[in-house]
């Protein structure tokens, strides 16, 4: 039998077979069909063929009793990637009218070995959405348990961007992404999902009206660590859709001469500035006197071609992507042309 929390006793101490439960003794299984001659049949457990038999027995009599419910239990210890399993035990909880705050821990305990199936996420799914709002508290909770394991746990992420715009829960989002950040300025799922609660949440008033904090808290990030290109990407986004706010918003160039001059892990900056111009922007006589100082002593010192500079530095530094810059300057080239 299946307790409230949809622990089964298989769960709980030493597996009795089904056969010899007094409360299945009315029910005749379904052994699988393999077909007269199976090319590779597969060698399952005696007691996970032994509880699938069974279960297709419940299944094709749509047998909706407790007793169903805890089948599918057993069924889903030995794989919970059975969508078939899965699917009949939310009929089985409709039917039944079970308490779904308890099936929010039998998901939980099973998600402890399997985090990463994409059925337990979509059972979860459904559980949140007959709970509504009053289960949203624990959901958030439940993802940010996950995430403190695996801070880029794809499903998790989904949920929990699912959870905030199906049942709410923005109050603290940002913050929380605040926090991801700063254990782990590197955190790319962090920084996508702060970018997600910018555009998205209906408490901040969207990317426009973020934008002028956001910046300075990017250029911030962006000082303490410029070789993290997480936060060079979210710079970009934060002028999505309006490349001439980007190009002359002077925050944007004024932080990548900053870290110009240190002449360390500019990479980014350089690129920064090669894709302003390639948008119209005009380098200043600093960014342009920097980028000379980057120069090494095989270059061209009388080339004044900003752009096909950078193009050249980057061949260099960046040696995993030389053949992108060389073709990257063979189209300033062509353009110049």
């Amino acid at each position: 039998m299946e307790s409230r929390s949809g622990k089964s006793e298989g769960e709980e101490e030493e597996r009795v077979p089904l056969r010899e439960r007094p409360e299945w003794s009315d029910v005749i299984p379904v052994p699988q069909d393999d077909g007269p001659n199976p090319v590779v049949p597969i060698k399952y457990t005696e007691d996970f063929a032994e509880v699938m038999d069974y279960f297709r027995a419940v299944y094709i009599a749509d047998e909706r009793s407790p007793r169903a419910l805890a089948l599918t239990a057993e069924a889903i210890h030995f794989n919970a990637g059975n969508y078939t399993v899965w699917h009949f035990r939310r009929l089985l909880l409709e039917s039944l009218k079970v308490d779904l705050h308890g099936e929010l821990e039998f998901v939980e305990r099973i998600a402890t070995g399997n985090s990463k199936n994409y059925q337990i996420w979509h059972h979860r799914r459904w559980v949140a959405e007959k709970l509504g709002p009053e289960g949203r508290n624990n959901e958030l909770e439940f993802t940010r348990k996950i995430l403190s394991t695996d801070a880029k746990h794809y499903h998790a992420w989904s949920h929990r961007q699912w959870l905030l715009q199906a049942l709410g829960g923005w109050e603290n989002e940002l913050n929380y992404c605040t926090e991801l950040l700063e254990e782990d300025i590197f955190n790319n799922s962090a920084w996508n999902q702060r970018y997600f609660v910018i555009t998205r949440s209906p408490l901040l008033g969207g990317l426009k009206a973020m934008r002028e904090s956001e910046v300075l808290y990017t250029i911030g990030a962006i000082i303490s660590y410029p070789e993290n290109e997480s936060s060079w990407r979210y710079l970009r986004g934060l002028y999505k859709g309006e490349n001439t706010s980007w190009v002359n918003d002077s925050q944007v160039s004024s932080v990548c001469l900053k870290i110009l001059r240190t002449k360390d892990n500019y990479l980014f900056a350089l690129s920064t500035i090669l894709d302003l111009i390639r948008l119209g922007y005009q380098p200043n006589e600093d960014i342009r006197d920097a980028v000379d100082a980057l120069k090494t002593s095989d270059m061209d010192k009388e080339d004044l071609d900003v752009a096909r500079n950078i193009c050249s530095i980057l061949e260099q530094v960046d040696p995993i992507r030389a053949n992108y810059w060389i073709w990257r300057k063979s189209r300033l080239t062509t353009s110049l042309s």
